[in-house]
């Protein structure tokens, strides 16, 4: 497997690479070479957590939009059972940047939607970098919609840059699109749990994200703009994204604190890419916890929580 690390994890790329390398090439029975994988192993756990203990927003930034992340479909596959994709909006086309269907969690019966990037040349073309079109949006609603019916709970992951503003996309209705999943998605009367597992851009994220729980992996960000479309408007120079990612208090310490998402969900050490089976362990943990929370919640009661969590966000008051 390729890794790909990222510019603040150079240290540890070579340590990595010299390690992977004695432990394919070297002479197993070499006294100096085990004492230097040993020395190796010891270095690296250190480094990584050295790395990972002190990362700013911006290289939080980056870690949610790592190419080895994993997405809504590695989630469902390792979390799920019996997943059923359901495609098409039943109105224009099948959008490939939003999946979903009906699956098991622990032998409930569930609905699951989500934003899907891709993961090499072909497959972003294929899923448009995870960026929906109207269609996209539909289909969601239309598969949140059985969940309603069907008294199933809802789960949504949002991973997405921002929804697709090209010319087609409002052509057919992006903004009403959008706005009607927000209306719909407050009146389900079922638990509705949102988590945000890579990138949580703007309109495009918060049209599956109208939940009773909105949880948010460690390394995630949540923003109503990207940090380079913030410093294009605002100092008109997207170099300085770095600093447009500090002020816009997008990672996920920062919006737990602001009230906006109910709990930080801890990654292994290195980010999520670096252990699926373990991050999705943990994602499944926190989705079956808040939704045994739910489950005895009457629906007036659902309906009523929903709404005032989004109330209390902005709340202030004056000293």
């Amino acid at each position: 497997m390729v890794r790909h690390y990222l510019d603040f994890e150079k240290p540890l790329m070579d340590l990595e690479r010299e390690y992977e390398e004695l432990q394919r090439f070297a002479p197993r029975n070499d006294t100096k070479v085990s004492a230097r994988i040993e020395w190796l192993e010891k270095r690296i756990a250190k480094v990584r957590e050295e790395i990972h203990a002190q990362l700013n927003p911006w290289q939080r930034t980056q870690l949610s939009r790592h190419i080895d992340r994993p997405h809504t479909l590695d989630y469902i596959q390792l979390i799920f059972d019996d997943f059923i994709e359901l495609h098409g909006d039943r109105g224009f086309m099948d959008d490939p940047a939003m999946v979903g269907g009906l699956a098991r969690l622990d032998g409930e019966a569930v609905v699951v939607v989500g934003h899907q990037k891709g993961r090499d040349v072909k497959e972003m073309g294929y899923r448009n970098f995870g960026m929906p079109h109207p269609e996209g949006y539909r289909k969601a609603l239309r598969i949140m919609e059985l969940g309603a019916r069907f008294k199933k709970p809802i789960i949504t992951m949002i991973d997405t840059p921002g929804a697709y503003p090209g010319v087609g996309a409002e052509e057919r209705g992006q903004a009403e699109a959008i706005a009607r999943n927000l209306m719909e998605m407050a009146t389900f009367p079922v638990p509705i749990v949102a988590v945000v597992i890579g990138e949580g851009g703007s309109g495009g994220a918060l049209a599956i994200g109208v939940g009773n729980r909105i949880l948010m992996l460690e390394n995630a960000i949540y923003s109503v703009i990207t940090p380079e479309g913030c410093a294009a408007i605002l100092w008109r120079d997207g170099t300085k994204s770095s600093l447009a990612a500090e002020a816009m208090k997008m990672t996920a310490t920062d919006l737990l604190s602001l009230g906006v998402i109910d709990e930080i969900i801890p990654e292994p050490v290195g980010g999520a890419h670096r252990n699926y089976q373990r991050a999705a362990a943990t994602v499944k943990a926190a989705i079956v916890r808040h939704l045994e929370e739910l489950r005895d919640f009457s629906e007036e009661t659902i309906l009523s929580d929903r709404y005032q969590r989004f109330r209390r966000m902005g709340a202030f008051r004056e000293e």
